[in-house]
């Protein structure tokens, strides 16, 4: 089967997981950031790629983050963004979600940035637009379910090599909340497809995916033994608001054990690099001294982000 992201030339047409897109794919919109980065800089922050296209944000689940980098990203192509109140919109009425995708390409909707709870609901948008044709029409899974976050996988693989450099000889450690964390599987795929040695998750038993060594990762349940050695470390926020029973004692507990601070963070190498998907929970998964220390990327992540989503987005519409 071909992959439903590519069209029959080996193209990408939508963007719904990494898991499975070719290593030469993600090198490119890696490398077509690049160029992008530095349009933040400019006075006049915009370029004619999408100009006359639309962009439809649809987000069945809050965040303010994602969908404002992807607002700034589109409009820096000069395309015309729309923003959707999905609470107050039709399928808080009864429409499904692939009728009122059809009604939104009845307006001339190009590209579909797609945030939903429920793991897969990208995926189901591209499969109908597959099938009825309507392949001028484009989606970006902007985080679904536990499933992806392909965008913030990509903007942290950008940093991890704008930094670093290569993958090829480093070590990474993704600590936290694995077992809710779809920026940790987007990001594992990625460094696997990008031939990173060895990828560490370092978590309580209680916040650890069942098989996930199937993934090619080492996993550690002691953080100080997980982070020896290492070249990056990617912290994860705790996904309270996915989470079902009581799987830690207390954030105080949790931030002992797992929180990074200075002195865990010395056991790593002296040029490692700190990063955060954010919002970030100061004083749990990570320290204010951290965080704001000579070590971390988190805000030039932000700023990749944007870049990251530019290429995207220019990528798929054929530009």
């Amino acid at each position: 089967m071909r992959n439903p992201q590519l069209n029959a030339n080996g193209e990408l047409t939508h963007l719904l997981t990494l898991e499975g897109l070719p290593p030469d794919i993600i090198r490119g919109i890696l490398d077509t950031a690049t160029p992008f980065v530095s349009i933040g800089e400019r006075e006049v922050k915009k370029v004619p790629l999408l100009r006359g296209k639309a962009v439809f944000n649809l987000f069945f689940e809050n965040s303010t983050r994602t969908r404002t980098t992807f607002e700034i990203a589109a409009k820096r192509l000069s395309a015309d963004v729309i923003n959707l109140n999905i609470g107050a919109s039709s399928t808080s009425k009864g429409e499904t979600l692939l009728d009122t995708v059809d009604n939104l390409v009845a307006m001339d909707a190009d590209i579909f940035v797609v945030r939903h709870s429920q793991s897969g609901a990208p995926h189901l948008i591209a499969a109908h637009l597959n099938a009825a044709e309507r392949r001028h029409v484009h989606v970006v899974n902007a985080g679904d379910g536990r499933h992806a976050h392909p965008t913030q996988g990509l903007l942290d693989l950008y940093t991890i090599r704008h930094y670093k450099k290569e993958f090829h000889n480093l070590t990474v450690a993704i600590v936290g909340d694995v077992l809710h964390s779809r920026v940790a599987r987007s990001l594992i795929h990625g460094l696997t497809t990008l031939g990173t040695p060895e990828v560490r998750v370092i978590g309580p038993r209680t916040l650890m995916p069942a098989r996930v060594e199937a993934m090619g990762v080492r996993t550690f349940n002691d953080m100080r033994a997980g982070l020896a050695g290492v070249d990056v470390v990617v912290m994860l926020r705790l996904q309270n608001e996915r989470m079902k029973g009581a799987l830690l004692p207390s954030a105080g507990e949790y931030f002992k054990h797992y929180g990074l601070t200075q002195e865990k963070l010395a056991l790593a190498k002296p040029d490692v690099i700190v990063m955060h998907p954010g919002p970030m929970n100061r004083g749990v998964e990570i320290d204010s001294a951290v965080a704001d220390g000579a070590r971390s990327v988190i805000l030039p992540q932000v700023t990749f982000g944007i870049a990251v989503r530019m290429a995207v987005m220019s990528i798929i519409a054929g530009n």
